[in-house]
């Protein structure tokens, strides 16, 4: 009875593994959720929302205080003074709405698109979902650069877009200038979208400044920006993303964000706009927040067995665990949940074929320091 899109999709394993997590009472590590709150004005700014009556449907590509929050935004942190709240910027339920919107608003069946591997696993899904082949382009450990004639032989005449997320989910890759450059000079060429996937941007541990492609010479008019406050705010739940994009795109992308959801949470998005406002103190403590906790527990790991390189940004690490087992990643992640009593993701998840990587395992640092530690303590078990 099934549509033919849906019949080889499976379960999330990353939802999959926080569900067999909480069945065994495992520290959960695997879905990028923290376990602390927002900030407390930025909550609060929520529940007087609610008190104000901000509680019916809002303008459907988002209230004006939160565009024109945005917009400020994406013209001083990442370089687009272009962007008008108006014309360029849509409010979505959650960065992954966004880049399904972006994908029915862009690709026609028998579409190409380039996707970078490992890659967050909707990405695939969302290309399929659409009608498009996706042609994949792998990121290569230890410092997961890509290479350049690998990517161009991935372009063709019928490629629609390249989908990029910087910094990357799983690998914490933060891409550099010279890369960015050598992706848009391939859509220049090829007539191509960059969807620029940029949840991550303030958790950058690295000395270069966040770069946004669509601030690259000739890619604002040809690329899709997305974020939204899931991980900058610690408010996974409240499912708020944005897209900003040239004034054609955006008008397909609202039209497909119109169908597929009709609009964010309004009380919510009355307080994405006092989040947006947060002193600089804030977004500036973001990257010694997450470094903290990415030197706390990486060291962890390396006891544990695995090797692992330090990512450069976002708040996930990936583990080679081969030293550990010779168990498959899907086996050895349900081996950890019952003994150790620690969730991961398999590291296949992230991949296409998937046994490219089955000997890694996803692991995320956004837990307050007592977690990481318990499940640090935990995870020596393995040696046992």
């Amino acid at each position: 009875m099934l549509a033919s899109r849906v019949q080889h999709f499976t379960e999330s394993v990353i939802r999959e593994t926080s569900r067999i997590a909480q069945q065994y009472g495992a520290i959960n590590l695997g879905q990028g959720m923290p376990d602390f709150d927002p900030p407390e004005e930025v909550k609060e700014a929520a529940c007087q929302a609610v008190r104000d009556g901000f509680n019916q449907y809002a303008v459907t590509w988002g209230i004006a205080s939160l565009r024109k929050a945005i917009a400020a935004k994406m013209r001083t942190f990442n370089g687009l003074e272009w962007v008008d709240a108006d014309a360029h910027v849509t409010v979505c339920c959650g960065a992954t709405e966004c880049m399904m919107a972006t994908m029915l608003a862009l690709i026609d069946p028998g579409d190409e698109v380039v996707i970078f591997q490992p890659f967050y696993e909707n990405y695939g899904p969302d290309a399929k979902l659409t009608g498009a082949t996706p042609k994949w382009v792998s990121l290569r450990s230890p410092d997961w650069s890509f290479d350049p004639d690998e990517l161009r032989a991935a372009f063709s005449a019928k490629t629609k877009a390249v989908i990029l997320n910087t910094p990357n989910n799983p690998t914490g890759k933060v891409f550099t200038r010279a890369e960015l450059e050598t992706i848009a000079a391939l859509c220049q060429e090829f007539n191509a979208v960059a969807i620029s996937d940029e949840i991550y941007e303030y958790i950058n541990f690295t000395s270069r400044p966040h770069i946004s492609i669509a601030s690259l010479p000739g890619m604002a008019e040809r690329t899709v920006t997305i974020s939204g406050l899931s991980k900058t705010f610690s408010a996974t739940g409240w499912r708020l993303g944005y897209c900003v994009a040239p004034v054609a795109i955006t008008a397909g992308i609202r039209k497909a964000h119109d169908f597929l959801t009709v609009g964010a949470p309004h009380p919510l998005q009355v307080a994405g706009a006092t989040a947006l406002a947060l002193p600089q103190t804030y977004f500036d403590g973001l990257r010694d927040h997450y470094q903290h906790r990415r030197d706390l527990f990486v060291p962890y790991l390396e006891r544990a067995g695995f090797a692992v390189r330090p990512p450069d940004g976002a708040y996930y690490v990936m583990a080679d665990f081969t030293a550990l087992s010779k168990l498959d990643d899907v086996s050895f992640v349900r081996h950890m949940i019952e003994t150790v009593g620690v969730a991961g993701v398999p590291g296949s998840s992230f991949h296409d074929p998937k046994i490219d990587g089955r000997h890694l395992v996803r692991f995320m640092f956004a837990k307050k320091d007592e977690t990481l530690h318990a499940a640090g303590e935990r995870l020596q078990g393995l040696r046992r």
